[in-house]
């Protein structure tokens, strides 16, 4: 069964140890409840109010040369870092050389397009439309990932026709639902 996209499957491996938890500062300080429910938030970093400081973020309507682009810093840290990211697997891996390297250059390693964002409450149901019309557009063996924001497709079969009508259309059903939710 082929996946797609990879990117959404790169960005999950590559946050997957980060986690939630709760401190005595989350907490309120006086013991009277707010009469508004408020969210607490900590006063920013000074790495977060940095211009600059935010990933960049894939786009659906990146043509190839825009993808290049958006990832080429981020090679370059790499490879300033010792990892040639085009001969040696680095994405997910956090030890060694190549895992300081990651965690030295991951504020460049490009987001995927928020649709397809495991942070975006509505990726599952970006995915869904898809799928959908990629059903409509005659691709037979297609599903929304079970694991996060995506599709997949063949099926069990590994049935080629779906796998190429599916790489084809996805594009262009990525955009037109998109267009859709504006």
């Amino acid at each position: 069964m082929r996946k797609y996209p990879m990117a959404a499957l790169l960005l999950a491996v590559m946050i997957g140890g980060t986690g939630c938890s709760t401190t005595g500062s989350d907490q309120a300080d006086t013991a009277e409840p707010p009469e508004v429910a408020t969210l607490r938030t900590e006063t920013p970093s000074v790495a977060a109010s940095t211009p600059g400081a935010e990933r960049p973020r894939e786009r659906l309507d990146d043509t190839e040369e825009d993808a290049k682009a958006r990832v080429r810093p981020y090679e370059k840290c790499m490879a300033d870092h010792g990892v040639d990211v085009h001969r040696e697997r680095a994405g997910g891996v956090t030890t060694g050389r190549i895992g300081k390297a990651n965690k030295a250059c991951e504020n460049l390693l490009p987001l995927p397009p928020w649709e397809l964002d495991p942070a975006n409450p509505e990726a599952r149901d970006f995915a869904r439309d898809v799928v959908a019309c990629l059903k409509e557009k005659g691709v037979r063996y297609v599903e929304v990932n079970p694991d996060g924001p995506g599709w997949s497709f063949g099926g069990e079969q590994n049935d080629a026709e779906s796998i190429s009508k599916g790489m084809r259309f996805s594009p262009e059903c990525e955009r037109e639902v998109a267009a859709k939710r504006k």
